[in-house]
C-alpha cells in the first residue's frame, strides 16, 4: 500500500502571521504527529507552499485578498513551528504553489516525482475552504483511482461555518472527511 499525506499551506503566515487565525495555531501538534507517523511507517508527504511574489497585489488573487502574505524568501512563507524540522527529511516532498491549488503542470512533476501508484491520499491544512478544497480537486483529478480523504479535525478555516461548507462539498465529491 502506497500512502501520501498532503499537508496543505501550514505556513507562518497563515497560523500566526498576516492572515493567521486562532484555530489554525492548534493544529500544529495534530498535523506534526499525523506527518511522524506517516514518515515512521515510510509513507510520503507532500508539503504545499503558498508562494507569492512583490507583484501579489496586481494579481487576480490579490486584487481579492489584498493582504500581502506568503512572500517567497519571507519568514511568512515557511512551515509554522516544529513542522519545520521536515524540510529536506527523506520522503517529504515541498510544492510552492502560485494559487490556491497545485497548477495542472506542476501535478505531473508531482506524480513523477512521488509516483503515481499511490492508493491514498490524505489532505489537512488550512484554509479548508479555498486551498485545502482546491488541493483536493486537483489531486483527485490526477490520482483517479487513490481513496482521497480529508482529517476534518486536523483543517481549519478562519470562518468556522465555511470550515464545515467545504467538508460537506468535499464529502459530496465522493472524498472521505473525518469530523
Amino acid at each position: 500500500m502506497n500512502k501520501l499525506l498532503v499537508v496543505v499551506d501550514y505556513q507562518k503566515d497563515f497560523v500566526n502571521g498576516t492572515l493567521g487565525f486562532k484555530k489554525a495555531e492548534s493544529l500544529e501538534e495534530g498535523i506534526y504527529n499525523k506527518v511522524k507517523k506517516y514518515l515512521d511507517n515510510g509513507y510520503k508527504v507532500l508539503f504545499t507552499y503558498d508562494t507569492h511574489f512583490e507583484n501579489y497585489l496586481e494579481t487576480r488573487e490579490g486584487k481579492n485578498l489584498p493582504v500581502p502574505h506568503c512572500y517567497i524568501y519571507t519568514e511568512g512563507h515557511n512551515l509554522y513551528g516544529e513542522l519545520k524540522e521536515f524540510v529536506g527529511v527523506e520522503n517529504t516532498f515541498h510544492y510552492n504553489k502560485n494559487s490556491f491549488g497545485i497548477a495542472p503542470k506542476d501535478m505531473l512533476k508531482i506524480s513523477k516525482d512521488v509516483g503515481e501508484d499511490i492508493d491514498e491520499i490524505e489532505f489537512v491544512g488550512i484554509v479548508t475552504n479555498i486551498c485545502v478544497i482546491s488541493n483536493v480537486i486537483t489531486f483527485q483529478s490526477q490520482y483517479i483511482n487513490a481513496d482521497l480523504s480529508v482529517d476534518g479535525t486536523l483543517c481549519a478555516s478562519f470562518d468556522d461555518s465555511l470550515h464545515e461548507k467545504a467538508l460537506d462539498v468535499i464529502e459530496s465529491l465522493g472524498v472521505k472527511v473525518i469530523r
